[in-house]
This record gives structure tokens, sequence and C-alpha cells, in this order.
């Protein structure tokens, strides 16, 4: 579903336009606007129903084959992070050992390096993530990892703090390129701010209705 970023300082303007609107939140950080135009308004995730910042916990952990970064943000700052690197790729090919894995094996030497580093790689990310837990009382998860590696995070010999069906995850709808810390800068930025989402079909009246909450200056 399409999506528009709402700074904060236009997020009562935007409420406006919906009266009648339900201002209780979802489990999600998310008011529900109108049903026709379909409209969701997710909030930052460190304010209120009453649009006010609040006291919030939460987690970041963005994952991919050969980097992630966890962080730990409370009340709207980061105050912790760890970005992890490691060597799982085959050069030549450009496949990763875990999909290799499935029609290949690991006899080669090469290959049981890489694994081994894979293997690491998610124990060393379950540790910081167990710290986290250990000193805070977490209040959501903002998630991404593929399919592939889930296996991997969720069996290691370091415990995931979370489960793989925690309510608390929030799947991070938008493509990842690295994984590093300047993407877990952008999520972080991305869930400070409010997020407006429809449905397709209503993109023309929705652009529309974004004219009268943004100055001409102003970039939706």
């Amino acid at each position: 579903m399409p999506q528009r970023t709402i700074p904060i300082d236009k997020i009562a303007l935007l409420l406006e336009k919906f009266p009648d609107c339900n201002r209780e939140l979802d489990d999600k950080q998310n008011l529900h606007l109108s049903s026709e135009p379909h409209y969701i308004l997710r909030l930052p995730w460190h304010w209120s129903q009453d649009l006010k910042p609040v006291e919030s916990v939460y987690v970041i952990c963005i994952i991919q084959t050969e980097s992630a970064s966890v962080a730990l943000v409370k009340n709207g700052v980061i105050v912790d992070h760890k970005t992890f690197s490691t060597y799982a790729v085959r050069k030549k090919q450009g496949k990763s050992q875990i999909k290799y894995l499935k029609t290949r094996g690991k006899s080669k030497a090469g290959s049981r390096v890489r694994l081994a580093n894979t293997l690491n790689f998610f124990e060393h990310i379950n540790e910081r993530l167990e710290t986290y837990f250990k000193e805070n009382n977490i209040e959501k998860i903002a998630f991404s990892c593929s399919k592939i590696l889930l296996p991997y995070l969720f069996t290691s010999k370091v415990k995931c703090p979370f489960e793989k069906k925690d309510e608390r995850i929030y799947k991070i709808p938008k493509h990842i390129p690295n994984a590093n810390f300047e993407d877990l800068q952008q999520i972080h930025k991305s869930l400070s701010k409010a997020e407006l989402i429809f449905h397709e079909e209503d993109l023309e009246v929705t652009e529309q209705l974004l004219m009268g909450v943004f100055n001409k200056d102003d970039d939706a």
C-alpha cells in the first residue's frame, strides 16, 4: 500500500480533516482515520494517541546475509547501537553459504568457514539483543530479516530474546539495501515521523487531501 510521510508538525493539521475518527491506537501505533477512502495514520513510535511524546522503549533489528544492525531507542532517541558484518558469501557465484547448503552441501573448507561465520554472526546479534531485553522493558520490535535467515536467528546457541511470532514485532515494510548504520538511522527517522497509509486507487484524492495540509514549500 502507498505511504506518505507526515512530519510531526503536520499531524494535527491532518487529523483536523477527520474530526469523527476513533482516536484509539492499535498495537501497531495506528489510527484508523476512515474507511472510504481507506486511511490509516501510523503515529511516531514515541507518541501517544493524545499526540504527545511519552516514555517508550523499543528495538530496531535489521539483518541481511553479511550485515546487520540493532539499536535500542528510548523516548525517540537511539541510545545504543551495534553493527555486525561477516564473510558468508561465495564470492565467485555471489551466493550465500546458507543458500548454497540447500544444493551442494558444506564439504569444502571454505564452505565450513563461511557457515561458521554465519553461526557466529547470529550469536553475536542475539547477545546484543539479549542485553537490551534484560535491562529494559521492550515495548516494540522494528524487525527485518529474510525467511532464509530466520531459522539461524531463532535456533542460535545464544537464544533470541523474542519469539518469531512475538506480538511486539513490526515488520518493516521497506526495502533495506545494506542493513548498516545508515539504513538503521533511516528506519529510526521514519519511525519518528507519522505515515499516512492508503490504497493505490485513492492516490489522486490523497494527493488533493495532502495539498490542504502541506504548504507549497513543504514536501510530503
